[in-house]
Parts: structure tokens; sequence; C-alpha cells
């Protein structure tokens, strides 16, 4: 992505947040559901995308049809993931990037937990003004703070509210994927600065996938959505996120993806095993 370019719901990176969205909503209608997300919906006729997104028919659809079980056990484990934080005392969270996510809307949170969503204004202004048309409200102290994860986030979120010296749970879902080496070395090491004793990060990681999406056959997806998705993921090789945590003393363990749908008896598709479960969800605590 470049650095002028703008969020757009219906295009680039914004069209495989709303893809997650549909996942979410489509997980949420089965009665073995591993999440339930009453909000994508209304985010997704929001958009009203361009082409379509329900998974029943063409390339497109098929595919999103596949990954919702991958979509669905990330949340799933991310979600847990939380409720154990909230568990240990935590009380402030920073969603990083955070797109069309709802927890901060559909999770059970504790009396007074603040929850601070970052990304783009337009990102941020999509969602808020949609969820608020639909009467839907947080269900935690909630704070968006509309700012580029390339320019100054650190003092925005400073500004917003946010206290560094109390223990923070940090999401990075569906981040690390886009972010070139650089700027992934230099959100790792503000997380750190920012970070006290206590606190603790999650992290989607492709660390282990980057070759099998350099081979995965996505060209009729990206005909149909008229977008280069090999091309929206930064491939070149970087240091391990967890490595990387681990040499600044954080405490780190880790969840291979397929390990976690066969713990939630969700099998993977073929295709949704080389996408994502050659991928691995990331833990870490800095005691």
């Amino acid at each position: 992505m470049s650095a002028n370019e703008q969020w757009d719901i219906v295009s680039g990176v914004g069209i495989t947040a709303l893809a997650v969205a549909v996942a979410r909503a489509r997980e949420s209608r089965r009665d073995d559901r591993l999440i339930d997300d009453p909000y994508a919906e209304p985010l997704i006729r929001a958009a009203q995308p361009p082409v379509p997104m329900s998974g029943d028919g063409g390339e497109a659809g098929a595919l999103w049809h596949e990954m919702t079980d991958y979509v669905s056990v990330r949340s799933r484990f991310f979600d847990e993931w939380f409720a154990r934080a909230c568990a240990a005392g935590t009380r402030q969270a920073v969603v990083l990037a955070s797109g069309l996510d709802t927890r901060a809307f559909r999770l059970e949170w504790p009396e007074g937990f603040r929850v601070f969503e970052i990304d783009q204004p337009k990102v941020l202004e999509f969602k808020d003004g949609t969820l608020a048309a639909e009467g839907v409200r947080a269900s935690c102290e909630r704070h968006a703070v509309a700012v580029d994860l390339r320019d100054d986030w650190a003092s925005a979120l400073v500004k917003a509210g946010f206290d560094p010296a109390l223990p923070t749970a940090w999401l990075a879902e569906g981040l690390l994927p886009y972010l070139p080496p650089e700027a992934e070395a230099n959100l790792l090491a503000t997380v750190h600065d920012l970070s006290a004793r206590g606190s603790r990060i999650a992290i989607e990681s492709i660390a282990l996938a980057r070759s099998a999406l350099l081979g995965a056959d996505l060209d009729d997806t990206a005909r149909e959505w008229g977008i280069d998705l090999k091309g929206l993921f930064s491939l070149e090789d970087r240091p391990d996120p967890g490595d990387v945590l681990a040499q600044r003393g954080w405490r780190v363990h880790r969840d291979p993806v397929g390990d976690l749908a066969a713990g939630f008896r969700r099998p993977l598709s073929d295709r949704a095993q080389q996408l994502g479960a050659a991928g691995e969800m990331v833990t870490a605590q800095r005691d």
C-alpha cells in the first residue's frame, strides 16, 4: 500500500476486510458457530460490494467459503485470548488496524475496560456511522483513534487516553501480512516501548506461509474482485515476530493454525490449509 493510498471499503485492503466480515457473518449463521457477530451483516450491507461475496458462486465466493473456517478459528482464538487477558486483570486493549473488527461491541468486557481501535479515519467513520445507524453501542469504553499506522500513532494513542503505565492487551490480527519488513519492525518496537510489565500481545503470523501465498492460485479471484490479491501482501523475508519479541524479553507461545482448527473441531479445506494453516498465532507476555 502506497504512502498516499486512502482506505476504500470496496477495493484494495478494504475489500479483504469486507471479505473477512462476510466470513464472520456466514459463521454466525451456523448452529455450531465458533463466534457470533451480529454486526458483520450490517457492515456488509452498508458497503454494497460491487462483486458477489456471499460464497454462493464464482471463484471469489468459493475462496471465502473455504476461508470462513480459517477466519472463524482465528477469531475464536483471539476472542478467548482477550477473555484470558481480562481474567488476568488487564483493563485496556489496543486493536491495531482494527478495520471492521467488532469486538468492542460484541464481546463482554469488565466494567471500565477500555478498548482503543487504531485505523485510518475513513475506516472508523464507515464503521462508526454504520453501527450508530443500527443503534449499536459498544460494550466497553471504546476509543476510536483515527491515525495511520505509518504516522505517529503512539502519540495519538496516548492523547486518546491510553496509559502506558498499565498492562495492555495488544491485537495484531490480519495486519502483519500487509506490512513491509521495516514497518513491521517499527510497529513491534513501538508496542514494546508502550508496554508495561504484564502486557501481552496476540499476532497472526504468516511467516511460515509466505511461500504458500506466492504459490497459491488466486488469479481468478483477483480478476473477479478487480485487485491483485498477492500484491496486497508484503512477502519479503523478515525476522519472525515471535523471535523479535523474545529478544526483547517477552515470553512467547506459538499455536499452529492447524492445531487450533483441530481443537475447535473445525477441519480446514485444502486451500485454507495452504493459505492459513501454514501460519500460526503468536502470543507473548512481557513479565
